[in-house]
């Protein structure tokens, strides 16, 4: 039998990205919650998801995190609000939370901020980086569990996904560091237990042989 070739770099990063994705449809919601990052075109899908009439609220939680601390002049919840304004998002509708630097921190926090304000909503959309999906919603429904939550990010390839400030090299370093912690974070207290099929583990375990391991924890 021939010998099964070995699977591209490209290929186990790929099987990774799928796996991160949720494929959640979107409804009718009370609020958006955009987490913070280095990808300002998770604000722009937030303010398309508004423009579509899905939510009366968009709060932005984030301040600055290990990827945006001296790329970011000012806090992530403040840059991705200039970019929703930009696309004709009403400033009446937004509310920041600029503090958090993780994602339970974005979470908690959030759920403060609407508490405040008297909200405490029961269907939530929350948008984050499409690699990022499974491991915000584990940790949504870790940190505030009982919610009607569906998780979107902006429809983009993994092949289309590379910016000149968000290489392919960082975007598999970040990958192979979220879904070791998808593994790994139950334990600590930080997200809800998520599936692991074989072949996700056997792709993430040869990208670390690959020295893919700057982000691990």
């Amino acid at each position: 039998m021939p010998v099964p070739h070995p699977m591209t770099t490209d290929e186990l990063a790929r099987t990774l990205w799928d796996y991160m994705h949720m494929h959640h449809e979107m409804q009718a919601s009370e609020v958006i919650l955009v987490l913070g990052s280095n990808d300002l075109r998770v604000a722009e899908h937030a303010a398309d998801l508004y423009h579509q009439g899905l939510a009366p609220w968009l709060v932005f939680s984030g301040g600055l995190g290990r990827l945006t601390e001296g790329q970011f002049n000012k806090s992530e919840a403040e840059m991705f609000a200039e970019v929703a304004v930009a696309k004709g998002v009403p400033e009446s509708a937004i509310l920041m939370e600029p503090r958090s630097t993780n994602t339970g921190e974005n979470i908690a926090f959030s759920r403060e901020l609407l508490a405040a304000r008297g909200l405490d909503p029961e269907r939530l959309i929350v948008v984050q980086k499409p690699y990022m999906e499974r491991r915000a919603y584990a940790t949504f429904m870790n940190f505030w569990p009982g919610k009607d939550i569906r998780i979107s990010s902006p429809p983009i390839a993994f092949a289309d996904y590379c910016t000149e400030a968000l290489s392919k090299e960082l975007i598999i370093q970040v990958l192979v560091g979220d879904v070791q912690r998808i593994r790994v974070y139950p334990d600590k207290g930080f997200q809800i237990p998520q599936p692991m099929p074989e072949a996700v583990w056997a792709a993430w375990e040869e990208l670390v042989a690959r020295g893919y391991t700057h982000h691990l924890v």
